[in-house]
């Protein structure tokens, strides 16, 4: 692991690091927020997966999660969104798909099945980095995201509910086998059969017999993205039949950006806290 920068921040640290990446064969590149209550010892951690475009930086620029995570002694894990680099495929002309867009799967169709593994990354190796390089309680993990990184947040908790004890989401893209802005990467990601899409689909694995004990959603009501690739009500019939408490908060006049998520960090991350120290 390499240290990119450090920087001190209420207290405690926030620092941007970078890997070779087995697992995405490339240079992959993360940001991590450690609290001063490290001081005294491991602290839970938070996860949290950016949308389409993003990197890292995204949130830590313009999250505000620093300040709150401090007095709550949470460890904040900010993954990139993509592997990245010369050799790594991409169309660059295309911000829905590719480098940016890796949408938090593990890609079966070449040329992309090499590097495009983004599910197992967050599952695997960089949580087993994180335990090793940081005073993280791996026992108490939580996981949240915006946009295409909720849909991550969600299809990752649903799929592994005995790591996180909590999930949240800003405006996830709940069912993206079905979304215009999403089914086309999910095609040259998994190959023509729906049925390997529904692995990565929020709706469709509550439909498919996944569970959680609960989710916390936060959609705005100007989201440009709202009626044609976000759909929240999907994720709330699927959660209703399926008798999963959701919280889906429908935040008037807010929009897709990250005015809209600073806005209601706190909200999550104090949510997320109840639940890891509780």
């Amino acid at each position: 692991m390499k240290t990119v920068s450090i920087a001190k921040s209420h207290g405690g640290q926030q620092g941007v690091y970078s890997h070779a990446s087995d697992i995405c064969a490339a240079e992959m590149t993360f940001a991590v927020f450690v609290p001063p209550q490290a001081q005294q010892g491991p602290r839970p951690v938070l996860w949290y997966l950016s949308g389409l475009t993003c990197t890292h930086q995204n949130v830590m620029d313009k999250g505000e999660y620093r300040r709150l995570a401090a007095e709550l002694g949470l460890i904040v894990v900010c993954p990139d969104t993509s592997p990245r680099g010369e050799d790594v495929p991409d169309e660059k002309d295309n911000w829905q798909f590719g480098c940016g867009a890796g949408f938090y799967l593990d890609a079966t169709q070449a040329p992309y099945a090499r590097n495009y593994r983004m599910y197992s990354y967050i599952t695997q190796e960089l949580p087993a980095l994180i335990a090793r390089e940081f005073p993280a309680d791996m026992s108490r993990q939580g996981i949240f995201g915006h946009s295409m990184g909720g849909h991550g947040a969600l299809t990752i908790a649903l799929r592994n509910p005995e790591r996180f004890r909590s999930c949240s989401a800003f405006a996830p893209i709940v069912h993206p086998m079905t979304a215009g802005w999403s089914k086309p990467a999910f095609e040259k990601y998994l190959g023509p059969d729906e049925a390997a899409w529904r692995a990565y689909d929020a709706v469709a694995l509550i439909e498919d017999g996944k569970r959680f004990p609960e989710l916390l959603v936060d959609q705005g009501t100007k989201d440009g993205f709202l009626e044609e690739g976000l759909r929240p009500w999907l994720l709330e019939e699927a959660c209703g039949k399926a008798g999963i408490p959701l919280d889906l908060r429908m935040q008037e006049g807010y929009d897709h950006s990250y005015f809209f998520i600073s806005t209601f960090m706190d909200d999550h991350l104090a949510w997320h806290a109840r639940r890891l120290n509780g």
